[in-house]
């Protein structure tokens, strides 16, 4: 089972989506587990107040440092040892290779979402063994990307999905973007399904979506095609799909 801790000041952002699809699915299967913690648990004083001006004066607060090693103190005093993740804007690029890495940890997960300005930097100095960033942009704090790295990790948790083969055709798995989908009906308002998918012919079917997948990847996302591995036949379809070009 992947056991995620979920540090943050505001636990009411993952009450609707840790019970809904995916989430709710591989927690029912006992495949995910995941624990909200409020931070202001750990804080002192009557009002709990976990954050404070920042010294050197400027706008915003920051989240001070007590409440936080407390919290991890207490975790590590009830369980499995832990793997300390901060979701900030400066960490590493979050990827599916992250994913894959961090679905496969046999030590409890905390994702501690910043806020405000930010966090103490003793925080970082002295609990965190890793930082990860969703993209390039700011958001009012880490419990949306704490969203997004919790559903990435559950779809790839064996048994998470209801086809298994779901996970291995997805964008980034092989390190290309995915090939088109298409469904019922076979016209709609001028466009067509492509032909071969309707052929019944599984080896054309196979060819063309890698096909597609490698057609996609070169338009849009060069740089994920110039480190994906490929094999001689997907050499053979770039250059058929230069040649188109």
């Amino acid at each position: 089972m992947l056991q995620v801790e979920v540090l943050t000041l505001f636990p009411g952002v993952f009450a609707s989506p840790l019970q809904e699809s995916l989430l709710r699915r591989a927690q029912e299967k006992g495949l995910l587990c995941v624990r909200v913690r409020n931070l202001r648990d750990w804080a002192e004083g009557r009002h709990r107040i976990a954050d404070d001006v920042p010294y050197g004066g400027g706008a915003g607060m920051v989240l001070k440092p007590e409440p936080i090693f407390q919290a991890l103190e207490s975790l590590r005093a009830t369980g499995d040892p832990l793997r300390v993740i901060l979701l900030t804007p400066q960490g590493e690029r979050f990827t599916q290779e992250t994913a894959r890495r961090l679905a496969a940890e046999t030590r409890r997960i905390v994702l501690l979402c910043g806020r405000y300005e930010g966090i103490d930097e003793r925080v970082r100095l002295g609990a965190v063994d890793e930082e990860i960033s969703i993209g390039d942009y700011v958001l009012a704090g880490g419990e949306l990307a704490a969203l997004v790295v919790i559903e990435a990790m559950a779809r790839l948790l064996p048994g998470a999905l209801g086809a298994e083969a779901s996970a291995r055709e997805d964008s980034f798995w092989e390190g290309l973007l995915d090939y088109p989908h298409y469904t019922r009906p076979a016209m709609f308002r001028g466009m067509e399904v492509p032909e071969v998918l309707l052929s019944g012919h599984h080896e054309q079917i196979r060819r063309w979506r890698r096909k597609e997948a490698l057609r996609r990847t070169r338009a849009r996302r060069p740089d994920l095609l110039a480190r994906a591995p490929l094999s001689p036949e997907d050499r053979e379809l770039l250059r058929e799909i230069e040649q188109e070009t």
